[in-house]
């Protein structure tokens, strides 16, 4: 098997569950639940090629719109897979974080993402952030805000002390976001922190996407070229 270079950050938008369920003639929430071992199986494989930030889009602000019933099993499948998923992850040494506002979730799921990220505080081998009643815009939003309640002068406004601020502080921007599912848009994530992420898109939906397959993004990853604005000359 050729070599992999891990990437320090990857993210990964998980698209394709509904339309992997209805291909089957199964009800959405049976293409939710296969997510769930897709999502299993990444992280992972993740932290055995050594990636040290794993995000995944989890659950939206706008995915709220969606009904009622499935919002609620998408929440039971989250807390029953932290639940199963604890003693893994302290086992990995994985740090849980969560990016968005925890606070306006159902109690059940606050109480086991709090549980969960505080038995895994001190693990540092890799840490798996979920993004939940996550938006990108709110958190750009969310991070002015704070500057300017903290009287922040205009010309103190650096990128460090905007980044500071979102949900991701203290962590590298993705160098990898990879989507599924065909789809070729960012919907509303990381929209500040994608600068110069690269991008890898494939018509596999989320349920099929085996370590396998990440392993191909990977790989692709590691042929392409990042300038960061720069000429190959300059990076030579």
């Amino acid at each position: 098997m050729q070599s992999i270079t891990a990437p320090t950050h990857v993210a990964i938008i998980m698209d394709g569950n509904g339309r992997w369920a209805k291909q089957r003639g199964l009800p959405r929430t049976e293409g939710h639940k296969a997510g769930t071992e897709a999502a299993r199986a990444v992280v992972t494989r993740c932290r055995e090629l050594g990636v040290k930030h794993l995000t995944l889009y989890t659950f939206s602000k706008e995915n709220w719109a969606r009904p009622k019933d499935e919002v609620r099993t998408l929440f039971d499948l989250l807390t029953t897979f932290l639940t199963r998923e604890e003693s893994s992850l302290k086992k990995q040494s994985i740090r849980l974080r969560v990016l968005g506002e925890i606070d306006d979730m159902p109690m059940a799921v606050r109480q086991t993402l709090k549980h969960v990220m505080r038995q895994t505080a001190k693990c540092e081998a890799m840490t798996l952030n979920l993004a939940l009643n996550y938006s990108g815009r709110d958190e750009i939003l969310r991070a002015a805000r704070a500057l300017v309640a903290k009287g922040t002068a205009p010309d103190a406004i650096t990128e460090e002390a905007f980044a500071a601020e979102l949900w991701t502080a203290g962590q590298p921007d993705p160098d990898l976001i990879i989507r599924t599912s065909g789809e070729m848009r960012l919907s509303n994530y990381l929209l500040f922190q994608c600068a110069y992420s690269e991008f890898y898109f494939t018509d596999i939906y989320w349920p099929d996407f085996t370590p396998d397959e990440l392993d191909k993004a990977l790989v692709e990853l590691a042929g392409r070229r990042r300038r960061f604005g720069m000429t190959d000359e300059q990076l030579a």
